[in-house]
C-alpha cells in the first residue's frame, strides 16, 4: 500500500479500487478516516513502514526506513515512536492521548474507540528527564479525572522501556 508524505502526516487514498485503507482502519484503527484518504501520523506510518505494510513517498520518491526514523528522530518523537510500536506489538489499540496531555490513550485488547473506553493515559518520558511534582501530580490527576491510569513509559539509553501504572489513591 502507498502513503505520501507531507509535513507530519501521511496520507493513503481511498478510490473505489482500494478498499485496504478503510480496513487498515476500522480492523486494526490505525490513522483518521476522512472523506478520500487515509491520514496517518508520522509514528503510525513509521510503524506500518517497518512491518512491510506501507510504502512511503515524498515528492512521488519513496522513502527509505532510515530516512522515516531520521525524520522522527528530527522531530524529537523516536521515544514515543518506540513506545507505541511496544505497544502496538503487544497487540495493544492506540491512538492519541493530546487532549488529556498524555501522548496516548491504551485500549486493552478487543477493545476501540466506539467498542469501549480506554484503560490508560501513556506518558512517555526519558531515563534522564526530571519530571516536576506538580506536573506528575496533574498527569495522575488528569488520569484519574477521566476514570484512566496513568502508565508511564520510561525510555532508558539502551532505547528499553519500563513501564511504570501510577493510579490515584486517597490516603
Amino acid at each position: 500500500m502507498r502513503g505520501d508524505l507531507f509535513d507530519e502526516i501521511v496520507t493513503i487514498p481511498v478510490d473505489e479500487n482500494s478498499r485496504r485503507p478503510i480496513a487498515l482502519h476500522e480492523k486494526s484503527h490505525f490513522g483518521q478516516l476522512k472523506e478520500d484518504r487515509l491520514e496517518l501520523s508520522l509514528i503510525e506510518a513509521g510503524y506500518l513502514m517497518e512491518n512491510n505494510r506501507l510504502d512511503i513517498y515524498e515528492n512521488d520518491e519513496k522513502c527509505e526506513n532510515s530516512y522515516i526514523i531520521s525524520l522522527i528522530k528530527q522531530k524529537d518523537i523516536f521515544g514515543k515512536f518506540l513506545v507505541y510500536s511496544d505497544l502496538k506489538n503487544r497487540g495493544y489499540v492506540i491512538k492519541t492521548g493530546f487532549k488529556y496531555g498524555s501522548e496516548f490513550r491504551l485500549y486493552d485488547r478487543g477493545l476501540a474507540p466506539g467498542k469501549g473506553h480506554s484503560n490508560y493515559l501513556v506518558k512517555v518520558v526519558y531515563e534522564k528527564y526530571n519530571i516536576d511534582a506538580l506536573d506528575f501530580a496533574s498527569y495522575v490527576r488528569v488520569s484519574h479525572g477521566v476514570n484512566k491510569n496513568l502508565l508511564l513509559a520510561v525510555v532508558d539509553d539502551d532505547l528499553d522501556i519500563t513501564y511504570y501504572n501510577i493510579e490515584w489513591t486517597r490516603p
